[in-house]
């Protein structure tokens, strides 16, 4: 670890903890009894606690933490329309239909966070700036710009190609051959949402019990019995909400979503000059790998955040900033000798077909699997599977019924991961 390249005030503590410190909750009489018991606080968790709550429901919220304390305040900000797997795949996969409807939830999701941070008047410096992708490679450019050009009628999103003599215009840098910028991609600051959205759930009388881990659950006429670090509680439902920090007590749901860590940096504060060259706009920003990178301005446009996966295996924070302080350099060179004033990593849940998930497993009920696009989408179905729960037909959603898939062998702990980012991180030729 190279100690000389952290600031005097470095911390592990995530960029965002630094304005929205995370929240004193204090411990709440634990009900013996709820309609509803939820595991977990993040966006998923309190956006379905809100919606029940305002159905009427009780709601206890349980995490082994405090509130947010995982990727919901963890994240890097950029809401894009969180769809990995393309049309053309996914109507292999399931048909037409289907892969229409799945690539429009990624739509109704972006539309569902901006409608929501208008209606709750949520201060998160929420902005839809777009975001530019560029090609590492040529062959990425013309993949990139072919697609742009023949998007599904009715999936269309306002893309615009970039060509590599026009991309200083979006990044100041040479070291993609062009790219594409979406003109919907949106941003925020993730602590002061969640925030945004923990104030909403306690205003709607939401207990929520923080440092309060959820040991076991069980089936118990009418609904469950739920044995936590505070009590017994009975509830009629129960909403697994914990997407990559999701442990042993919800078994069936562990083994299909796989954590990997997602690490980012802050740099130290830049001079207003440079930081306008290097990022001329506010754009969200990212590159075409499969080991993808993915940076920002901060808000206040006096610092780059930059995140990725740099190592195969888990790593601390203090280890994994040299190695994106390193990759950033590569994408700006003038970047070489910049400090480190935050390093920080979360549990992004990837799944093994892509796919975000939401439904219901032996009566409890699960929204989870992000794929590392959830900003938008973890709220989204934190609603859906709330109104599930209550019966509502608003509830459905295009992923219902397609299968939630496992593997052999696996339990939760991802053991082929360091040969399966090897393995992509030599398709995308890393470039210097």
């Amino acid at each position: 670890m190279q100690s000389d390249i952290f600031t005097e005030d470095f911390t592990t503590d995530p960029y965002w903890w630094g304005e929205t410190p995370r929240p004193e909750i204090v411990w709440p009489d634990m009900p013996q009894q709820v309609d509803v018991l939820v595991v977990g606080s993040g966006y998923t968790g309190l956006s379905a606690a809100l919606e029940l709550a305002r159905a009427g429901r009780s709601v206890l919220v349980c995490d082994s933490e405090e509130a947010g304390w995982g990727c919901s305040t963890r994240n890097g900000g950029q809401i894009s329309r969180s769809i990995k797997p393309g049309y053309e795949e996914l109507t292999r996969r399931y048909g037409t239909d289907t892969a229409f409807g799945i690539i429009r939830e990624g739509s109704n999701a972006l539309d569902w966070i901006a409608d929501f941070v208008a209606a709750e008047q949520i201060d998160c410096d929420f902005a839809v700036p777009g975001k530019f992708t560029g090609a590492h490679n040529p062959v990425q450019f013309e993949k990139m710009a072919r697609a742009a050009e023949s998007q599904p009628a009715g999936l269309v999103e306002p893309l615009r190609v970039v060509t590599r003599a026009e991309q200083h215009a979006e990044i100041g840098t040479d070291a993609y051959y062009g790219g594409i910028v979406n003109e919907s991609t949106a941003s925020l600051d993730p602590a002061k949402f969640h925030a945004g959205l923990l104030r909403r759930a306690e205003e709607g009388g939401i207990v929520i019990a923080t440092r309060c881990p959820v040991t076991s659950i069980e089936e118990s006429a009418p609904g469950f019995r739920v044995r936590t670090g505070r009590g017994v509680v009975s509830a009629r439902n129960v909403l697994v909400a914990s997407n990559g920090y999701t442990g042993g007590v919800s078994g069936w749901q562990r083994r299909r979503v796989i954590p990997i860590g997602s690490y980012i940096i802050a740099t130290e504060a830049l001079p207003k000059e440079q930081m306008d060259r290097l990022m001329p706009t506010d754009r969200m920003l990212g590159d075409s790998r499969k080991v993808v990178y993915y940076y920002r301005p901060s808000p206040d446009r006096t610092r780059v955040l930059f995140g990725g996966r740099v190592s195969a295996g888990e790593t601390d924070p203090r280890k994994s900033a040299p190695l994106l302080r390193r990759d950033l350099a590569a994408i700006f060179p003038e970047l070489a000798d910049v400090r480190v004033s935050h390093s920080w990593m979360g549990f992004v849940a990837y799944t093994f077909d892509t796919l975000a998930h939401v439904g219901c497993h032996e009566n409890v009920h699960y929204a989870m699997g992000y794929c590392g696009s959830g900003v938008s989408m973890s709220g989204y179905l934190g609603m859906r599977v709330a109104q599930q729960i209550l019966g509502k037909k608003e509830g459905r959603t295009a992923f219902d019924g397609i299968g939630f898939p496992t593997r052999p062998l696996y339990t939760g702990r991802p053991w082929f991961l360091s040969a399966s980012v090897a393995y992509f991180r030599w398709r995308d030729g890393w470039n210097r």
